[in-house]
């Protein structure tokens, strides 16, 4: 009886286990579950991505230009389905460029597996298939359109397609990727701002501008224009004082240092490390350490239709040094009241905003800063500047919704072990879990013998 009870009792654990795993292989078909385990989770769609995809409101369509041989669709569908499970009305859509080649060449259709992005009445473009690349069109689509940035030329200002260590041509081949396009604007060729421009940029002239520029920015501005102006120390003297009495702010003299530098590692006085920020649309949210290598102070000196804000100030410790500074962090500087010099905290970051004049928008916005280094090819990768550039280029152009998304990050790549650590994980595989292994084995054995 005992030895029927047995086998009556392995047959109902045989039959209980093939019921189990039909169930789960019946709830697998209908239902998933993923979950990401790396660190960062770099297997899985950025911040970035999910925010932009909350800032799409409406259905988006990718249709793929994919030949259906081979696994190239099978690879394009699971690189869409992690876009369609934050964003249920995100549908695929598979054409055969075979079919019609005709089409293809009219479409620019050149490489198998293209993706053309539809969104509203717009699209976007894709040859390659990266997250990156997708959330670049994702992000186009969401700002309605590329945006014109006319960059002034011709006076020493940092160069917008420049590769030198003060232009700031790593900064805005970025921007042009998330759908703004840098043009030249040189007042020798020009003697106003083209329109439908959307935003001019005069980016620390090092020699004094014409009478003629400087009529011609007054002009746009009072007309409506959106600016962002950056400025540098010692450079108050550039024929630009128009256009800071159109704007109702004034550059200080001197240069801003800060005392708390020494304490964060910065040798030089003159490195400003903000990590606290005043409250504005471009910093709500913002808690990234930023570099600012040489600063000028700020001040609203006359009353305007202009609401001003500021957003980026020196801490209590700072001051307007007048003395000369070494570059190798020699000189001996200290706070000297008699000789007019200014304590902190000062400001050096305005936003301004108002009433537009111009019929065709609403509001005007203007951005001066007493520093422009830190956009430079140099010191754009320093904590959060790059960060904090593209939130200042998207409050400037209206994009208010694209202000606040998560800061860009490279994913890991890179395991980085100890050689006590390698030591260990060649240990637990190669002698540990073979030996636990064979116990095992070896235990199963012995419980049977037993019976």
């Amino acid at each position: 009886m005992g030895t029927l009870f047995r086998r009556l009792d392995g047959w109902l654990f045989a039959l209980v286990l093939l019921l189990g795993a039909g169930a789960i292989g019946y709830l697998s078909v209908r239902h998933d579950h993923i979950a990401d385990w790396t660190a960062s989770g770099r297997a899985s769609l950025s911040p970035e991505t999910s925010a932009v995809l909350d800032k799409l409101s409406g259905p988006v369509e990718i249709v793929s230009y994919a030949n259906p041989q081979g696994s190239l669709r099978q690879t394009v569908a699971g690189f869409v389905q992690r876009y369609t499970r934050l964003k249920p009305d995100l549908s695929l859509r598979f054409v055969d460029p075979q079919q019609d080649p005709a089409k293809m060449r009219e479409l620019g259709i050149t490489v198998d597996g293209a993706l053309i992005v539809h969104y509203r009445d717009r699209e976007q473009r894709l040859d390659e298939l990266s997250e990156r690349s997708m959330t670049n069109a994702l992000e186009r689509l969401a700002r309605g359109g590329e945006r014109i940035v006319a960059f002034v030329t011709g006076d020493g200002e940092r160069r917008a397609d420049g590769k030198g260590n003060a232009d700031l041509g790593t900064f805005i081949l970025q921007l042009e990727q998330r759908g703004m396009r840098a043009v030249p604007l040189n007042f020798a060729q020009v003697s106003g701002v083209p329109q439908h421009t959307d935003l001019v940029v005069l980016a620390s002239p090092t020699a004094a501008l014409t009478p003629g520029a400087v009529k011609a920015l007054t002009d746009y501005v009072g007309n409506g224009g959106n600016l962002l102006w950056l400025n540098e120390p010692g450079n108050d003297d550039l024929g630009t004082k128009p256009l800071a009495d159109a704007l109702g702010v004034h550059v200080l003299p001197g240069v801003l240092v800060d005392g708390n530098g020494s304490a964060l590692g910065l040798q030089d006085p003159r490195l400003i490390a903000l990590g606290d920020y005043p409250i504005q649309a471009i910093t709500r949210g913002f808690t990234l350490t930023t570099l600012f290598p040489q600063v000028s102070a700020l001040a609203q000196v006359s009353q305007t239709d202009w609401a001003v804000v500021p957003f980026l100030r020196s801490s209590a410790q700072s001051w307007t040094e007048f003395k000369p500074i070494s570059n190798d962090g020699s000189s001996t500087i200290h706070y000297d009241a008699a000789a007019g010099e200014l304590k902190g905290p000062l400001d050096f970051g305005f936003a301004l905003s108002r009433l537009s004049p111009s019929p065709d928008k609403s509001e005007q916005r203007a951005v001066v800063i007493g520093d422009g280094d830190f956009l430079s090819n140099t010191f754009l990768g320093n904590g959060g500047n790059r960060a904090l550039g593209e939130r200042i280029f998207d409050w400037l152009l209206g994009d208010d919704k694209l202000v606040d998304l998560p800061p860009r990050g490279a994913p890991d790549r890179l395991l980085q072990i100890s050689q006590t650590e390698l030591n260990t994980i060649s240990f637990g595989f190669l002698l540990a879990l073979p030996v636990l292994l064979l116990l095992s084995g070896g235990l199963v054995v012995w419980r049977r013998r037993r019976r």
